[in-house]
């Protein structure tokens, strides 16, 4: 019998993925959970696997191409009793997007000529400046609603955004093309902040010698958007802090081999992850996201902390859960395990979602300070940078401590200076005397 292979249900917000690579080809015989195609997400590239063993007959994806939830990748031939090709019931849809357009609450992809139409009939709006070029304005919004916009045939430019800053969602997309269908104008509403400054164009950079072009990869585009969006949106401070950890580091040392045992490294990351989940319970305000339409702060009882790990496709952030239920060798060979898939592209989209704070550690790389974005809908994020020997007062003489730069940057509309200050200074104390901690 003939079996359909689709692009399964990702994660919570993510409805489609772009094709890497399609690992097979008509006529292979595959196993059981054997991937067929490698796809990349707004979170993360993982592989699809094949449900049962069979033959590849008809192939339907190519690389490069955006496919939704729930859309055949792949055709398989399996041992059974036939069944009718999809391919029927994909002539019958005209008849189901006749009768999704008598419904207006869902409304689907129009297509050449009715786009035509819906630009004839678009309510002429009364008394309004002329707006700018689409591509003039930076529009706020995640790129699983561009693509949206754009199967939908609409200017994303000219859409009104309900989200935080005017940021523009799905149910806005879905509003305005139902506003154009039905030929009324779209609900107003609330007032946003204006715009930034209209992009400039780039002047023509192969004048002045050879150039070449690279194209941004879905991760690298989601990175770019979500960095963007949080730097605009959020007002960010960002506070400094030295840690003396002479002593932590011969504890490291001495326990290093004990935890690589257990399959994990006794990394200066995974002892400040548990120490952050230990702050973040005697300060509840970093363990917060702000829900500006409601006017409200969230705390969670949860703490799940996410590290910034780098790889060959930008930066990616996998979540340790739980982490103030977990001791410090778990913590690293949980930590250990992520960064690994993370750079063999192996990691969900579910293992990089949900966290509460994050540790970006740049010390093995170099450089003494840096501010680190933070990574929204979060309110903090801890940087590290490389530890150095210096010459310290210490008990009436100059010793040589090993010093470990900090840096937190937190968002001022949920945080103030002094609970900022006071958050690093005891993340600081507990990395030299961690029993501090226990107080």
């Amino acid at each position: 019998m003939l079996k359909d292979v689709t692009l399964p249900g990702i994660a919570e917000n993510v409805e489609s993925g772009e094709v890497i690579a399609v690992l097979v080809s008509v006529g292979d015989v595959v196993e059981k959970d054997q991937p067929v195609v490698e796809l990349e997400t707004e979170k993360a590239a993982f592989e699809v696997p094949s449900p049962d063993r069979g033959r590849i007959t008809e192939i339907d994806v190519k690389e490069g191409q955006t496919v939704r939830v729930g859309e055949v990748l792949v055709r398989l031939e399996t041992d059974g009793e036939a069944a009718p090709k999809p391919k029927e019931k994909a002539r019958e849809e005209p008849q189901v997007i006749a009768e999704v357009r008598e419904e207006p609450a869902v409304p689907p992809p129009p297509r050449e000529v009715e786009r035509e139409t819906v630009a004839r009939e678009e309510p002429r709006p009364a008394k309004v400046e002329p707006q700018k070029p689409p591509s003039a304005v930076p529009v706020a919004a995640a790129p699983s609603v561009r693509q949206l916009a754009r199967e939908l045939g609409i200017d994303i430019a000219k859409v009104p955004g309900s989200g935080p800053g005017g940021r523009i969602t799905q149910d806005d997309v879905k509003q305005y093309a139902r506003s154009l269908i039905s030929g009324r104008p779209a609900a107003a509403q609330a007032p946003v902040p204006a715009a930034r400054e209209a992009v400039r164009p780039l002047p023509d950079f192969a004048q002045w010698g050879e150039i070449e072009r690279q194209p941004m990869s879905k991760t690298r585009r989601t990175i770019a958007d979500t960095i963007a969006y949080a730097w605009d949106q959020i007002p960010h401070v960002t506070q400094y802090d030295r840690a003396d950890i002479t002593d932590l580091e011969r504890f490291r040392e001495a326990h290093a081999a004990e935890v690589e045992k257990a399959g994990g490294r006794l990394s200066i990351t995974s002892i400040v992850v548990k120490v952050v989940a230990s702050a973040l319970k005697a300060f509840p305000q970093f363990n917060a996201s702000l829900d500006s339409e409601r006017n409200e702060v969230i705390l969670k009882k949860y703490c799940h902390i996410a590290v910034a790990v780098d790889t060959d496709r930008g930066l990616l952030v996998p979540v340790i859960r739980d982490v103030d239920k977990k001791g410090i060798r778990q913590v690293s060979v949980e930590l250990a395990e992520l960064a690994k898939k993370a750079r063999e592209r192996q990691i969900t989209p579910g293992e990089m979602t949900g966290g509460c704070f994050t540790v970006s550690n740049l010390g093995g790389l170099g450089g003494t300070n840096f501010s680190p974005i933070i990574y929204w809908p979060q309110v903090a994020i801890l940087g590290i940078s490389r530890s150095a020997w210096e010459a310290v007062p210490r008990d009436g003489t100059i010793q040589q401590r090993l010093i470990l730069p900090l840096s937190l940057s937190y968002d001022h509309r949920v945080i103030d200076g002094a609970d900022g200050a006071r958050f690093l200074r005891w993340i600081a104390q507990a990395l030299e005397q961690p029993l501090t901690m226990m107080l």
